[in-house]
Formats: structure tokens, sequence, C-alpha cells
């Protein structure tokens, strides 16, 4: 028990003795590291407090940002219902506008074609034949046998001798040309109604185009309004001809864009090959001052050459050769003593690439066929393609077939009634490419010789509808569907379709006087008709009626 007093005395002693407060070492510092400790604990304290504002402010700040945007949508909904009210309105109005303008249009159009009470004849396709006597087909078989069979010989006839001639002519005109200098001229080929067999007015016209290229060591590079250059609507069917030498690139060599040392030499354009001066590039026909060939240059080339030709073999004929047509390059006149004459026109042409299309220097002209945009302009002509085609789908129809006389037929109506009338809008072109499309829509066996009647009054309602939408594409281009067994270029036919029947849309006039013609038309068919049928008597054309039911 002492043992044990003592022991906790001892210890309570020591702790004592060792107690920091009241023995504190030397250079202690545990006073001065607490307040330290406290004044941290202070400021820790402080900038918490302070973050804590900071954040209290940032909730409130969002908060205030929130109701603004929430506001804010408000507003816009609020507005997209009252814009969506406004677009309805306005819509509707517009539509109420021009459902007005429409039928005023429409309205005027009744009172510039009513002749004594009659209906509007284009508002519904085919209206236009009701109250119209149209021949039965005995009648149309007579006419057809009288008026137009009798031609077909007198064509082949004239055909043989044209183009006798013009190949004479135009090897005459390659010997007095310089082969060095001078456009090269190839054969000739006849293209046209002459030579599809459905011409029937006279005069007689044969349509020769010449291709002709330029002397070496040039060539050509065309340029067509789908080749990927954005062209205006109005040169749509146009393209440019650039004169060039074979071996420069349609881009440009990389001499003219870089500038070479003096003693370096591009292999392409050395000294001896340099481009000619403005004034030799007239001399190949191109506009001045540039590379591209120029139509009125053609012109007055291919007449003076011509004309030189025709003094080299003058001595081998009996009869003289003239220019008809002063602003056409190849219009031509054979005058014989006897006082007769024949008209064929001879037009130089450049070929496109490697096809049978061609830029034509200069094509007929007609009320509907806008003016040219520059003399650098050449129009497309794919005759070569279209007579190509006629007799291609030809060798699948029945014998004898029909759609050939529908054309004619056609053609002579529209003839007679212009010479009554006077010209419309129309060409026989326009009536050649209806009847194309027709070929290509209907089945070979609908262009039996028996259903001449049915496939005339087709073209003739669809003449109607193109007219009446102001729409008459052309056959080849944009048209998928062309027959592969022609090699027709695949750029045309991506191409996007070309209205022929554009300008009816900016000359109103023009188009009022080629409806005005074909109701007129219409109307006269009967007349026209029998006026050149051989008399038929009542009972057999009622029998032959009888038996075609």
């Amino acid at each position: 028990m002492p043992v044990g007093i003592f022991r906790v005395c001892l210890v309570v002693i020591t702790a004592i003795v060792n107690h920091p407060l009241l023995f504190p070492r030397e250079n202690g510092t545990v006073p001065e590291n607490a307040e330290e400790i406290i004044q941290k604990m202070k400021e820790r304290e402080e900038s918490l407090r302070l973050e804590q504002l900071r954040l209290e402010q940032e909730i409130a700040d969002q908060e205030a940002t929130q109701k603004t945007l929430e506001k804010a949508a408000e507003v816009v909904e609020e507005s997209k219902e009252e814009k969506v009210r406004w677009d309805m309105w306005t819509a509707l109005s517009m539509i109420i506008f021009l459902l007005i303008e429409i039928w005023r249009q429409d309205f005027q159009e009744g009172i510039w074609q009513d002749t004594g009470g009659e209906e509007d004849d284009m508002a519904v396709l085919g209206k236009a034949f009701k109250g119209v006597a149209f021949p039965d087909k005995a009648v149309l078989a007579s006419f057809y046998e009288k008026r137009i069979l009798g031609t077909t010989g007198d064509m082949a006839r004239m055909r043989e001798m044209v183009e006798g001639f013009a190949d004479d002519l135009l090897e005459a005109l390659r010997s007095v040309c310089n082969r060095d200098a001078d456009m090269e001229v190839e054969d000739c080929m006849g293209v046209g109604s002459m030579y599809e067999n459905w011409r029937v007015r006279k005069p007689f016209v044969c349509d020769l185009i010449v291709p002709f290229a330029p002397p070496e060591p040039y060539c050509f590079r065309s340029q067509t309004w789908c080749s990927g250059n954005s062209f205006p609507p109005d040169e749509q069917g146009y393209g440019t001809i650039k004169v060039c030498r074979a071996n420069e690139d349609v881009t440009g060599c990389i001499c003219d864009k870089t500038k070479l040392g003096e003693d370096m030499l591009c292999l392409l354009h050395s000294q001896a090959n340099t481009t000619r001066p403005s004034s030799e590039m007239e001399d190949l026909l191109c506009f001045k001052n540039t590379q591209y060939l120029d139509a009125d240059q053609v012109m007055k080339w291919f007449q003076i050459a011509v004309t030189k030709a025709w003094n080299r073999i003058s001595h081998k004929y009996e009869f003289d050769l003239c220019f008809s047509l002063l602003d056409s390059p190849g219009a031509l006149k054979i005058k014989f003593k006897s006082g007769k004459s024949i008209a064929f026109n001879l037009t130089p042409v450049v070929q496109y690439e490697n096809s049978d299309v061609y830029f034509i220097s200069h094509f007929p002209r007609s009320s509907l066929a806008a003016d040219l945009p520059s003399s650098t302009h050449w129009f497309l002509t794919f005759a070569v393609y279209e007579r190509r085609f006629i007799q291609l789908v030809s060798k699948t129809l029945p014998a004898n077939a029909c759609h050939v006389s529908c054309l004619q037929i056609l053609s002579f109506l529209h003839g007679k009634q212009c010479s009554l009338t006077g010209p419309s809008g129309l060409t026989n072109y326009h009536l050649k490419t209806v009847m194309l499309h027709l070929l290509q829509a209907r089945p070979s066996q609908d262009w039996a010789p028996e259903k001449l009647e049915a496939r005339l009054q087709d073209m003739l309602k669809f003449l109607e509808k193109c007219l009446h939408e102001k729409k008459l594409y052309h056959f080849f281009i944009g048209n998928g569907k062309v027959p592969a067994e022609l090699g027709f270029p695949i750029i045309f036919q991506r191409a996007e379709p070309l209205n022929l029947f554009r300008p009816f849309v900016l000359r109103r006039a023009v188009y009022r006087k080629t409806v005005d013609t074909f109701h007129e038309m219409l109307r006269n068919t009967s007349a026209l008709i029998n006026e050149y049928t051989v008399h038929i008597p009542l009972a057999h054309a009622n029998g032959i009626h009888k038996e075609s039911l």
C-alpha cells in the first residue's frame, strides 16, 4: 500500500515538473503558432463567407436571367402566333389576287378570241374541234393521192440535180482556195423536208449543209449552253466556237501563267510556233481581237469563195447562178434561160466534236425566232439526227405508215392558211417536232395507213395543247429516251429540255396571231381539203366510212 501511494505521488510530481507551461523550453513558439493558426482560420472563414455571397449572387442572377428568357420566349411565341395568322391572311389574299388576275386574263383573251359568241377554244384539250367538220378517211385519202403523191417524183429529180451541181461547185471551191491558209470544205449533206420526203408546198428548196474546218495547225474548240457554264435563257440552243492550235490546251499553257527564265523555252510554244496576231486571227474568220469564230465573217468568206468557184465552172452550164438572199450565205438560185428557176441553200456549218450535231452559221428565221445574241453565237442544228431517227422508226412501222402523210397534210393546211391570213409563229419545224414526239409516244401499229384520220387529229390536238401551255419541247434536247442506235451525244440528252415555244411568253402579239391562225385553220380544214379533192360519190364515200367503222 505505501509503495502504491509512493508510486502515484512520483507520477504526479513528474508530470508537474515536465508541464510546458511551468517550465517553457528555450526558443519555444507554441503561443505564436497558435495565433497564426487562429488568424488563418479567421481568414479562411472570411473567404468562405465571401464565396458564399458570390455564389448567392450568381444564383440570383441566373434566376433573373431565366425569368427574362421565359418572358422573351412567351413574347416570341405570341409573335409567332400573330405571324402565322398574318401569313395565313397574306397567302389567302395572294391566292384571291391570282385568281382574279387569271380570270381577268382569260376574260380578255375570251374577248379577243370572240368572233360571234364562240367559247374559248383553248380552255380544254380538244375543245377547238367542237363544231368543226373534219374530213373523213375517204376524203383524206383522195386528197393525199391527188395533191401530195403527185409531187414526190418532182422532189426526187430536183434532189438529184441539185446534189450533182453542189458537188461540182464545192470541188471548184476547193481548187480556188489556198490549202495552206483558207478553210477546208468537206462534202455537203442533205437535210430537212426535201430529204425526209414530206415537203409539199412549192417552190421546192433543197437544204444542204457544208462542214468546214480551219487550216493546219488550227482547230475548232466549241462550247455549248449545256457545257457547264451558265447561259442566259435567250442563249439556250446556242454555242461559241474558238479557233485554237491543235496542240493548245483549252485551259491555256503553263507558260502563259508563269514567268519563265530567259534561258528557258516552252516546248509547245517556241518562237517559231507563236500565236497569230489579231490581224491574222481575223484571216481565220474570227471576231475582231478575239479567237471566236464570227458568223458574219464566215458569210462573207463563203459568198466570195462560191462566187470564185462559179466563175471557174460557169462555162460548163447553160444557166446562171446568183444569191437569192443577201443576208443568208448560201441561199442560191439557178436561173434557166426558159425563165424557170431552182432555189437551194448551201449553208456552212461546224461539226460539234465527233458527232453529227452541227453549229450552223445562219438559220432560217421566223417571226417567233429571237435575234442572235451576237455574231459569235452559233445555233445548233440536229437535222442529221432527225432524219436518221425518222428512218430508224420507219423500219418498225407498218407498210405505207401514215406518219409522213400526217405531217404533209398538216404542213399543207398551215401553209395554205398562212397564205390567206398572213404568217404566224408556227413553222414547219414545229410541226415536225410534234410528229417526232408522237412517233415516240405511240406504238407502231397505231401508224397503219387506215388510221390516217385519227393520227392527224392527234397531231392537231397535241399542237393545240402545246399552244395552250406555250410549251413545245425540242425532241432531242433533254430527251433521255432517244434510241441508243443513233449515237446521240449524251450531253444533250442530260441537258434541261429546251422549250421551242418560250418566245410566246414574251411576244404576246405573235402568240395571239398564232392561235388565231390555228383556229382559223381548223375551221377551214374541210374547205381547204375539198378544194383539192377528187369528187367522190356520196354513196361510195358512205360505204367506205361504214366499212372502216
